[in-house]
């Protein structure tokens, strides 16, 4: 019988089928979630910052509209984790890093409904990396393509990997359909994944071009390559680095900074609690009328 590493891998060599409709030229609708809150030190987020400072970060998912359904980047916590007490204390019982969940349901039921989308619209999920608050709500998706990138997904696979907040409970199920990269890759029309290691040994972020018939345009999401704002006007660091230096942190922030100037894209950092709460009601100001889900 294979091992739990070569079952999880197994899926990955299926034929590259990403479940889309490649005839369209990008993304129709973008549909911000916030899946909870972390309370953090601010030096998770900003290396070298007065480690006595507290944040209360967001956590993201981004839901996007492509031909063939909806594709989710990032999934949330675990919540069956965090509500029985016994796995709390082992998953979630570092008191420097406080889950907070937004209500009593699952927060991806529930910030989908409030959007009007089924849980079964969604037909991919895109990961940045596998930390604990964005691959946690990955259970939902059992039998949907999965972009991950390979590294990552090795790595999530290995012992050390549970020092650093990702735990194998979240993702580590043979019924995932993984679609592993190695490197820039397309998982979606409009949708390009961009390696971004630093944080993670296999995080990527995501560049979306939105189809002409919404007015075109598109964004940078640089998920936890840069968690503020600050990481991006200032060139500083990510605090939370896996197996990296700063300075690898920080060339992967002007690496996005160059892709976002050159398309004329902003790019949002990944848990900002000023940008992110207000890029989500602009953007369903802008999408409110669209039609053709």
């Amino acid at each position: 019988m294979a091992d739990p590493v070569h079952r999880t891998l197994l899926a990955s060599r299926a034929p590259n089928r990403n479940g889309f409709d490649l005839a369209r030229n990008g993304v129709r609708e973008i549909v911000l979630l916030t899946l909870g809150w972390q309370d953090l030190p601010k030096a998770v987020s900003v290396d070298g910052a007065d480690p006595a400072l507290r944040m209360r970060e967001p956590v993201p998912g981004i839901l996007l509209h492509v031909d063939g359904g909806w594709l989710l980047l990032d999934t949330g916590f675990n919540t069956g984790l965090m509500r029985d007490a016994a796995f709390r204390r082992r998953f979630y019982g570092d008191p420097i890093h406080r889950a907070i969940l937004p209500g009593p349901g699952e927060p991806l039921e529930e910030a989908l409904a409030h959007a009007g989308i089924e849980l079964s619209e969604v037909h991919a999920v895109g990961l940045s990396h596998l930390h604990l608050d964005h691959a946690g709500g990955l259970r939902h998706f059992t039998g949907v393509p999965v972009h991950c990138q390979r590294r990552e997904l090795e790595y999530g696979l290995t012992f050390e990997a549970e020092r650093h907040a990702i735990y194998r409970v979240d993702f580590d199920d043979p019924k995932h359909d993984w679609r592993l990269a190695d490197g820039q890759v397309e998982v979606a029309p409009g949708v390009t994944a961009v390696p971004t290691a630093g944080h993670t040994p296999g995080h990527q972020s995501f560049v979306v071009d939105l189809d002409d018939s919404v007015g075109g345009g598109g964004y940078v999401f640089a998920f936890d390559a840069a968690d503020l704002s600050e990481n991006i006007d200032d060139d500083i660091s990510i605090g939370g680095r896996i197996d990296s230096t700063p300075e690898e942190c920080v060339e992967q922030v002007r690496r996005l900074k160059a892709i976002a100037g050159e398309r004329s894209y902003p790019l949002i950092p990944g848990h900002d609690p000023v940008v992110w709460p207000a890029l989500t009601d602009e953007l369903a100001g802008r999408f409110a009328r669209t039609s053709g889900r």
